[in-house]
């Protein structure tokens, strides 16, 4: 069955950095797209970032561009968030995600802290 993990949070100062990795397993990982979401406390869940099967196309929503990055290892089976320069607005459950023709599939979480 699809399995998506993911790993890496934790509590971190403002300014700092920060790698989450999801390991997938279950389906075919490099014919499908994959996506980060996080949801802050009290808000709902949103939409960080998403990769293309590839690699070749990446998106971000406007209030990570240019501090996080989306990447993927096909070999690995694992899609990574780079996240730089946090602010404590960054403060959410991070989960990745796929969908497989019209299901999707969630991981359970990772939780990342920017906290002085």
């Amino acid at each position: 069955q699809v399995q998506l993990v993911e790993s890496g949070g934790g509590l971190v100062q403002p300014g700092g950095s920060l790698r989450l990795s999801c390991a997938a397993s279950g389906f075919t990982f490099n014919n499908y797209a994959m996506s980060w979401y996080r949801q802050p406390p009290g808000k709902e869940r949103e939409l960080v970032a998403v990769i293309t099967s590839f690699g070749g196309g990446t998106n971000y929503r406007d209030s990570v561009k240019g501090r996080f990055t989306i990447s993927r290892d096909n070999a690995k089976n694992t899609v990574y968030l780079q996240m730089n320069s946090l602010k404590p607005e960054d403060t959410a459950v991070y989960y990745c995600k796929t969908r497989i023709r019209t299901a999707d599939y969630w991981g359970e979480g990772t939780l990342v802290t920017v906290s002085s």
